[in-house]
């Protein structure tokens, strides 16, 4: 099992953001880093495990839907500090992806989720990382 808090190592992890409809998913995280705010479903990638496919298994565990991966959208450092000393750092990789089916059920680890628009994106207070991610996937949509 790897240290979350205060690691050896860097941790490399995955975001997903799933468009569908004009919207993307958003999930109110429950735990740290970032939590009480909104951000994207996702994890750490698991020993053994390829980084999309850690990315199909978060959303689905997180929130019991299945997606298509598509590209990468932004790689990401996440570093919290703390006292001085490293207290979390994640090497994130962030996907788009299209929902392909499952029925929504999240998980203890989201507080609340929603699909929202572009439009309504401000109303969150969303994580730097995730509202990135997220308005370069809207930019990219709409240029189809």
């Amino acid at each position: 099992m790897m240290k979350r808090e205060y690691p050896d190592n860097p941790l490399p992890g995955v975001g997903v953001i799933i468009y569908h409809e004009g919207r993307v998913l958003i999930i109110k995280r429950a735990y740290d880093p970032s939590r009480n705010r909104w951000s994207i479903p996702g994890g750490l990638v698991e020993v053994g495990e390829r980084i999309r496919d850690a990315a199909s298994r978060e959303v689905r565990e997180e929130l019991g839907l299945e997606v298509h991966i598509q590209d990468v959208v932004d790689v990401l450092d996440n570093i919290v500090y703390e006292d001085g000393a490293v207290k979390f750092h994640f090497v994130l990789v962030d996907f788009w992806a299209d929902l392909e089916g499952g029925t929504l059920q999240p998980n203890h680890e989201c507080l609340d989720v929603r699909w929202v628009s572009r439009d309504d994106l401000h109303s969150y207070d969303l994580t730097e990382g995730a509202r990135k991610a997220i308005e370069k996937v809207f930019h990219l949509m709409h240029q189809e």
